[in-house]
């Protein structure tokens, strides 16, 4: 029976370690060639909104979209986000067992005149990492009132801007968290109204948001 003396187990163990050195080297260029891919701006354009979306953020930098008095045909339901073919996006993943709610940028509430408008919503595209309350709060409030006033008024036009900074929360999944957002929106009539909301927990009534759109 052979037995390996301590030069040859000096050898294989200093070759296993430039083996796993080499296959360390490999995994690491290979996410640096995959980051590289990545845009800051794709532009997705559809029958309800245009986004431009950051593939490095993994979140839309800003959506455009119009809220008109519409007929009710088509019902959420159980629609769950999807996966936008071609652009890097955030995924289910970056939502799981944390206070971060995927907010519709172009609410689906706005878009249930017919079930392609609908579905269009759900594209993870239009979707942000924003503060449960938030989502479900004054942000909610403030595209029901937008409803209201797209019903009494005429269609409203909206423009919806992502804030991030250096210091932005960026998640272990990779996606980066907004500092807050901005929401523009012009009337009928050329008048504007412009809110702005911290990306955090919320206690008052949406229209203390409002700023100055000057």
């Amino acid at each position: 029976m052979h037995t390996l003396n301590h030069s040859t187990l000096f050898k294989m163990k200093k070759y296993l370690f430039l083996i796993f050195i080499l296959f360390s080297c490999v995994e690491n260029i290979d996410n640096e060639i995959e980051n590289a891919k990545k845009r800051s701006e794709v532009i997705i354009e559809n029958n309800v909104f245009k986004i431009s979306y950051n593939e490095n953020k993994e979140q839309p930098n800003w959506i455009e979209y119009t809220v008109r008095d519409i007929v009710k045909v088509a019902d959420r339901g159980n629609m769950d986000f999807y996966l936008e073919e071609g652009v890097w996006t955030s995924n289910d993943a970056d939502y799981y067992n944390n206070p971060w709610d995927k907010g519709h940028m172009a609410p689906a509430g706005s878009f249930t005149d017919s079930w392609t408008n609908l579905e269009q919503t759900f594209s993870f595209v239009n979707c942000a990492l924003q503060k449960d309350n938030l989502n479900r709060g004054e942000w909610r409030e403030l595209e029901e009132q937008v409803r209201d006033w797209a019903k009494d008024s005429g269609p409203v036009k909206v423009r919806i801007e992502l804030e991030f900074s250096p210091g932005s929360i960026v998640l272990s999944t990779g996606a980066t968290i907004p500092d807050g957002f901005y929401k523009f929106l012009e009337f009928n009539d050329g008048s504007k109204k412009c809110y702005y909301f911290l990306n955090q927990n919320t206690d008052k009534n949406w229209d203390l948001y409002e700023i100055d759109c000057n």
